[in-house]
């Protein structure tokens, strides 16, 4: 019996349905000039992360301290729209690996809060590749199209939900199986989601940090022929900074503020109706806009929001920092990660969002 991959979590957390493999590191710069040429796909190459500083972590405590009461809420207002809209079993698909931790907390405030049992898987979906079918196949063995709810951490301009959307599509064609690709999120930007507890741009803690308040795993990767034709895509394990893991730490403070919320408030109420024709438009306007202003040749290199523009600064060449306000504590993260990087920042007050990252094209 092959025993289930939970990276640095239990196994009550998560199941990956990732293959852990080594792989070669790409420099940031010599990656960016790949993928821009068109001779590597980014999902083909990793470059490998360093542990953050003491001073980085400690913005990443300071950013729990600041909206982890916000995100438990949102967290309790998802699992109450879950437990509303799947009568029968819960199986919980967050897209690794922004949406892995926010997975980890639903199965377990499900549980606790809503006596609502859940199995979690977290799984690759790549874009222009789209969701691993291996890994969705597994899941169908085991549990009914009807139960799977697919979670992240937020959207930004909507591409992973479009690439869901198509790849489920596609996957109804071949394989006969029709899988609702509603997604679930604590924060919409785009209004690309079915279920959001917020539209707001706002700090969620876990996107301060990488692998080390993800189960120690890397973004996962996409190569032919890894582990053979019926294996999941790749991910790299950073057993090495074991000793430095938040994932559970970050998990047990987040179930405390939950507790916290739930005992001082019940469940807070989720929006449930609102103008995601409006999003849309705001996000598709500010890509106009931002592009034509910085002469940007295409949309993926635009990354709006915190969330975004966090990962851009963090595995990306970035070429500007858009903030709307620099003082904001929300953005500290980012303003350090520029600064440290010596990214240029430009202010931006009348941006519909609290940052946005633009990625340097290499010509």
């Amino acid at each position: 019996m092959t025993v289930p991959f939970t990276g640095s979590y239990s196994a009550d957390d998560v199941e990956f349905l990732l293959t852990p493999i080594e792989m070669e590191d790409t420099p940031v710069a010599v990656k960016e000039a790949l993928i821009q040429s068109g001779r590597r796909h980014y999902s083909e190459m990793l470059t490998r992360e360093a542990l953050p500083t003491d001073a980085y972590v400690q913005l990443f405590h300071d950013a729990l301290a600041l909206n982890g009461r916000r995100m438990a809420g949102h967290l309790l207002a998802l699992a109450e729209r879950i437990v509303r809209l799947r009568k029968g079993q819960i199986a919980l698909v967050s897209l690794a690996r922004a949406g892995t931790p926010v997975g980890v907390l639903l199965k377990h405030v499900l549980q606790r809060h809503f006596a609502r049992k859940a199995a979690h898987y977290s799984l690759s979906i790549l874009r222009d590749k789209g969701i691993d079918r291996n890994a969705l196949r597994h899941i169908l063995q085991r549990h009914p199209p009807e139960s799977l709810v697919f979670v992240d951490g937020w959207t930004g301009k909507g591409v992973i939900a479009g690439e869901l959307a198509a790849s489920l599509e596609d996957f109804a064609a071949s394989a006969g199986i029709r899988i609702a690709a509603d997604l679930f999120v604590l924060a919409d930007l785009s209004g690309s989601a079915a279920v959001a507890a917020s539209h707001e741009d706002y700090l969620i803690p876990s996107c301060v940090l990488n692998s080390t308040v993800s189960g120690l795993i890397s973004r996962s990767v996409w190569r032919q022929g890894i582990g053979g034709p019926a294996a999941f895509h790749g991910c790299l394990y950073y057993k090495e900074f074991e000793p430095h893991d938040l994932s559970r730490f970050f998990v047990d403070a987040m179930l405390d503020y939950a507790e916290e919320v739930y005992r001082q408030s019940g469940v807070p109420a989720s929006e449930e109706r609102y103008d995601s024709k409006r999003l849309k438009a705001v996000s598709l306007d500010f890509l106009k806009a931002v592009a034509q202003q910085y002469r940007i040749s295409h949309y993926n290199y635009i990354k709006p929001g915190i969330g975004e523009a966090t990962r851009v600064l963090l595995r990306r060449e970035a070429g500007r920092l858009l903030l709307g306000n620099p003082d904001s504590e929300a953005t500290r993260h980012l303003l350090w990660l520029a600064e440290s990087k010596s990214i240029p920042i430009e202010v931006c007050p009348d941006m519909p969002y609290r940052a946005a990252a633009l990625i340097k094209e290499v010509k």
